[in-house]
């Protein structure tokens, strides 16, 4: 946490109060998840933030140069387990473990919460903006189909292993991975390889689907997660799978079942996701 489609609420927040705003200051308290304290605090002030993007699940604040005309770079972020992003008045109450304050010129502050401090947050420089981010691979909403079959269908991992791995796919975590998984009727142990056409159409529009309703409904709060303006979203009342152990299947008498795969707490249905077959031994063969 956070996933695709509460990075992707909380760039939407953003969009709507920050792109025209100029950086007056910046004031800093903890800086141990931030790449060069100092680069912030030279550069961002007098800056203008031109635009804020979703890539995977870092946002992407894009600047413009005190000139008010050359790409001053980019600062990316990344909101770890517990990070927060709350724009507001300078008067109010402050947050425990708040680490960034960035005062902006009509009068708001934009305000860096992160309990745990697993988040990230550096400067890119304007000649190569998406350096840090070259490595990762297709947006979910913006792979077609096609695109997703072929690629799964080349890999011999485990679809929950596919899925979650950022250089296949850029944004997917457990929670919409494992709800995607359930609504396609796929074991999140199946081999990428081994999934059919029909199978795998289901599953890209399950994951589509379940990612756009989950936008819809502003993300999943589970732990720590607000958007800017410090609203819950509420896709957690539509999980199905996800956290769910022990409860009863909304599809059959099955009961939600969880097994570690891919190193993840996966969550499931045995009655629907049929498991793959264990591979016969060479003794067995033999037998």
């Amino acid at each position: 946490m956070p996933e695709l489609p509460e990075v992707e609420t909380v760039v939407r927040s953003l969009q709507a109060v920050l792109p025209g705003r100029r950086i007056l200051n910046v004031r800093l308290g903890k800086t141990d998840f931030i790449e060069d304290p100092a680069a912030l605090e030279r550069d961002l002030p007098g800056s203008r933030v031109r635009d804020v993007r979703r890539h995977g699940k870092f946002l992407v604040v894009g600047l413009e140069s005190s000139a008010g005309s050359a790409h001053a770079g980019s600062l990316l972020i990344h909101l770890g387990m517990t990070g927060q992003i709350l724009v507001g008045p300078p008067e109010a109450p402050v947050a425990p473990h708040t680490h960034v304050f960035f005062a902006l010129d009509d009068g708001r502050e934009f305000r860096y919460v992160d309990i745990r401090r697993f988040g990230k947050m550096r400067m890119l420089a304007g000649d190569s903006p998406e350096a840090p981010l070259e490595k990762l691979g297709l947006d979910p909403l913006e792979i077609s189909e096609k695109q997703f079959i072929e690629l799964v269908q080349s890999r011999s991992a485990r679809i929950k292993a596919l899925l979650l791995d950022q250089s296949v796919l850029r944004g997917m975590g457990n929670i919409y991975t494992d709800e995607s998984l359930w609504r396609a009727r796929i074991h999140p142990r199946r081999i990428g390889a081994s999934l059919k056409d029909a199978e795998l159409k289901r599953l890209y529009r399950a994951m589509q689907n379940i990612l756009k309703e989950a936008i819809r409904l502003k993300g999943s709060s589970i732990s720590d997660y607000v958007d800017a303006g410090g609203n819950p979203g509420e896709f957690q009342q539509k999980h199905r799978a996800y956290g769910r152990l022990g409860k009863k299947c909304f599809r059959g008498d099955g009961v939600i079942r969880r097994e570690i795969v891919a190193g993840r707490s996966s969550y499931f249905c045995p009655g629907c996701q049929r498991a793959p077959r264990a591979r016969k031994t060479g003794r067995a063969k033999r037998r």
